[in-house]
């Protein structure tokens, strides 16, 4: 299905490239994006994803700035130095040869001169500073950490003076944290760095004693936990997950579900087996809290209550005053 739609994509913008003049934008980049993802899932096309893309069109100035990007970033992603030089070389080339003239830029193409009447390509300046920055700060600084050639390209490119100083700016901190790294790794490695902070380094070493126990500890806890979960799971290897499909319903039982059945299964089948057994231990029961029940109403209402016998401490009182 990738290769029909590759060769379907294909038709439609070779007739877009050989119809007249005024085409429709919207239907050239949605043709060639679909051409892109195809390439993209085609092994064959997939390290060449841009060259193939500019077969099918008039100029490399005439592919859509939004196609352009997403087929660089495809290519990027292969990670090949091939593939990273084939679009270090792409970019480069449809970078140059703009002029920046009324906020816009604008490009000749002398090749699609015998073919179009107008062969003058117009990018606005937020698009043209897209591929910039794809090319500059992903693709040479940050991918193949060539800082300084990104900054001679920014500074030698004809870019609007306050977006110049902005990629300077973002290049300049990524240069300087570059070589803060090299130089923190340099005084690392020195010997005579080494042989003066022997004492600094023993001290550090007993100071951080403790650290280095405690965090082998929580290490071994871990190591630990984790051998005991593969353990159970290694026990409980025949509960897992179960996939059912009934025409086209899916079903999905897992594991929980599963060994909680079992243990519903397994309570019904004790209680199943041990009914008699049961019934007597709840009949017991029952008959033990309903003597208990009787005797307590029995012993409170049959409790023989004289009257007199307020009345007798006080009599036995006045015949000792007489």
């Amino acid at each position: 299905m990738y290769e029909e739609a590759a060769e379907l994509a294909s038709s439609v913008l070779e007739r877009l490239r050989h119809g007249h003049h005024d085409i429709d934008r919207d239907m050239l980049e949605s043709s060639a994006m679909v051409l892109l993802q195809a390439f993209n899932q085609l092994p064959t096309k997939t390290p060449d994803i841009l060259n193939q893309l500019k077969l099918h069109f008039v100029s490399l100035k005439a592919i859509p700035t939004l196609v352009l990007l997403t087929g660089a970033c495809f290519q990027i992603a292969q990670g090949s130095e091939s593939a990273l030089a084939s679009v270090q070389q792409f970019l480069h080339d449809f970078l140059n040869g703009w002029s920046l003239e009324h906020s816009q830029y604008s490009s000749v193409i002398t090749e699609a001169a015998s073919r179009d009447q107008s062969p003058r390509f117009i990018l606005p300046v937020d698009e043209y500073l897209q591929v910039v920055e794809l090319y500059a700060l992903t693709l040479l600084a940050t991918v193949q950490k060539d800082v300084d050639l990104a900054i001679s390209w920014v500074e030698n490119a004809s870019l609007p003076e306050e977006n110049r100083q902005g990629l300077l700016r973002s290049l300049h901190s990524m240069h300087s944290s570059k070589s803060t790294i090299l130089s923190q790794s340099s005084f690392q490695q020195s010997p005579t760095n080494s042989n003066e902070a022997y004492p600094l380094k023993e001290q550090s070493v007993s100071e951080g004693l403790p650290k280095a126990l405690k965090s082998n500890e929580k290490y071994r806890s871990k190591e630990a936990v984790t051998k005991l979960s593969e353990r159970i799971e290694a026990c409980f290897w025949c509960f897992r997950g179960i996939n059912l499909k009934i025409g086209t319903t899916k079903f999905v039982i897992t594991s929980g579900k599963i060994m909680l059945g079992c243990l519903i299964l397994f309570i019904y089948y004790v209680f199943r087996k041990k009914q008699a057994t049961l019934n007597r231990i709840v009949r017991r029961q029952a008959m033990a809290v309903k003597r208990a029940l009787v005797d307590l109403w029995q012993l409170a209402f049959s409790y023989q209550v004289n009257p007199l016998a307020a009345v007798q401490p006080l009599s036995a009182a006045t015949r000792q005053g007489q």
